[in-house]
């Protein structure tokens, strides 16, 4: 809807400028201001259609506006933009009644779009909800803010999640956000990982069994259905999961009901499940070794973590963040250097954070010195470890070519590019050939293609569509020979 009048709160004279000029191209009017009291002032008034806060303000914190200003006008979307870009601050925003929530940097485009949503009047109603929790959750990557934002919008509905992610990616992590964050935190959080339990015990664990149903049976037992009821029920590797017992779960997820092992008697259950997995549950439907309807029932919002080779820049906040939350009783806190954590980023971490967690408490628990150096990392990681010298020469060259690129292109006075369009005319030369490579070493596969990107799944689909993309199906995109 052009024309509607853009409330703009940003202490960043260059970030103010940039999109007060992009929206006005867009054709919106903007109203600009550098501080949250004149925000505040303009929503008391009446004034605009759609506001957008900065966070931190020398006069105001964002955040704390929203609430003030959901209830003077509940009606005017307010989107939430923020440097400080961690998974707290997407559900202090969603909670607090944001309509949507864009870590700096973000596209131009994307902005813009999301304007034109809250113009709509697109969007769920958020449920405030502040709890005690310690989020372990850490890194300001681009490749976890699609994270953050989802969970922040799953968060407060009551839909399934299934989490897709490599081995010790931080699944349950996630899962247990999903249930502080939501409606039923004051009901159990109950997990149970299906990889971990025998197959013939399977059925017992999660729907509990009669006393006499079967030899051991002394006694009823309650599953974790029962033990869960009210709350969420985690189901880790899903994947995992006998087909036997994979119809047993459907029939739980369409009809809400289940019988104990031995049992006659139907019971209900209210629960909300959020599953996990490592595996391509699509290759397993294709070989039928998981049920498709069960595969549909759960995947209504695919939720993808990324290794941490995709997101290497994250070591910063959470290697520091690791080593306070080790320290404790015999177990003294150290700091890392600069030069220790470049070393770490040379390193793949294939066992992901939880590979890189049992390395930090290696170090706190070995070595005596409160600081830990390049060299006693190095030593750590023996063989494994690499140098910034040793990156392939043809990376350097692909850099300093870039580089260069960009360099003559601001030289030559941005080439026609209009103000506000040069980050967007960038990303639109790269996205596409790395887009389309990843296609090609997946074999079209866009699931793993979103995986290896570090991007979420339904992101991925959205820029393949937007860039006229054609994929193939086993072979990459319509270009590959």
């Amino acid at each position: 809807m052009t024309g509607a009048t853009i409330l703009l709160a940003d202490d960043d004279t260059a970030i103010r400028t940039v999109l007060t000029q992009y929206l006005q191209q867009q054709g919106f009017k903007v109203r600009a201001t550098d501080s949250g009291a004149t925000l505040w002032k303009w929503a008391q008034e009446g004034a605009g259609d759609v506001a957008i806060s900065d966070v931190v303000m020398p006069d105001a914190d964002g955040l704390d506006l929203l609430p003030k200003i959901r209830k003077e006008r509940p009606k005017l979307p307010v989107i939430i933009m923020s440097a400080k870009n961690t998974v707290l601050t997407a559900l202090q925003a969603s909670e607090r009644g944001a309509f949507d929530y864009l870590p700096k940097p973000f596209d131009l485009q994307d902005l813009a779009d999301t304007v034109q949503k809250a113009l709509q009047g697109q969007g769920a109603e958020p449920s405030p909800h502040q709890p005690d929790l310690d989020l372990p959750i850490v890194g300001s990557s681009s490749a976890m803010q699609d994270v953050y934002r989802l969970i922040a919008k799953m968060a407060p509905t009551d839909l399934t999640v299934l989490i897709r992610g490599e081995s010790g990616t931080g699944k349950e992590l996630v899962a247990k956000v999903l249930h502080e964050f939501g409606a039923r935190r004051n009901k159990p959080f109950v997990a149970l990982n299906m990889a971990a339990i025998p197959a013939d015990l399977v059925e017992s664990e999660l729907f509990g069994h009669e006393k006499g149903a079967f030899t051991g049976a002394e006694g009823r037992k309650e599953g974790r259905f029962a033990q869960a009821e009210g709350g969420t029920l985690f189901l880790d590797e899903i994947g995992d999961m006998p087909l036997s017992i994979q119809t047993r779960l459907l029939r739980i997820l369409q009809e809400g009901t289940y019988t104990r092992v031995g049992g006659l008697r139907e019971l209900r259950t209210n629960v909300r499940i959020v599953a996990a997995t490592h595996r391509d549950l699509e290759s397993m439907v294709a070989a039928g070794d998981f049920r498709e309807d069960l595969f549909y029932r759960l995947n209504v919002v695919p939720l993808n973590l990324p290794p941490l080779r995709n997101r290497l820049s994250d070591l910063d906040e959470l290697v520091p963040a690791l080593a306070q939350g080790l320290a404790g009783p015999g177990m003294p806190a150290k700091a890392f250097t600069e030069e220790a954590l470049k070393v770490m980023k040379g390193y793949p971490w294939p066992g992901n954070v939880r590979e890189l967690e049992n390395f930090v408490q290696r170090l706190m628990a070995l070595l005596p010195q409160s600081v830990v150096d390049e060299r006693a990392v190095r030593d750590a990681l023996g063989h494994k470890a690499t140098s910034p010298q040793e990156i392939p020469q043809d990376i350097q060259d692909f850099d300093d070519l870039l580089t260069q690129s960009i360099s003559t292109f601001f030289e030559n006075d941005r080439e026609g590019v209009p103000l506000g369009k040069v980050y967007g005319h960038f990303l639109n030369r790269l996205e596409r050939p790395l887009i389309e490579q990843a296609l090609r070493v997946t074999k079209g596969n866009q699931i793993q293609a979103a995986a290896l990107l570090g991007l979420n799944r339904n992101t991925l689909r959205k820029k393949v569509q937007d860039l006229g993309i054609r994929v193939v199906r086993g072979h990459g995109t319509s270009n590959d020979k």
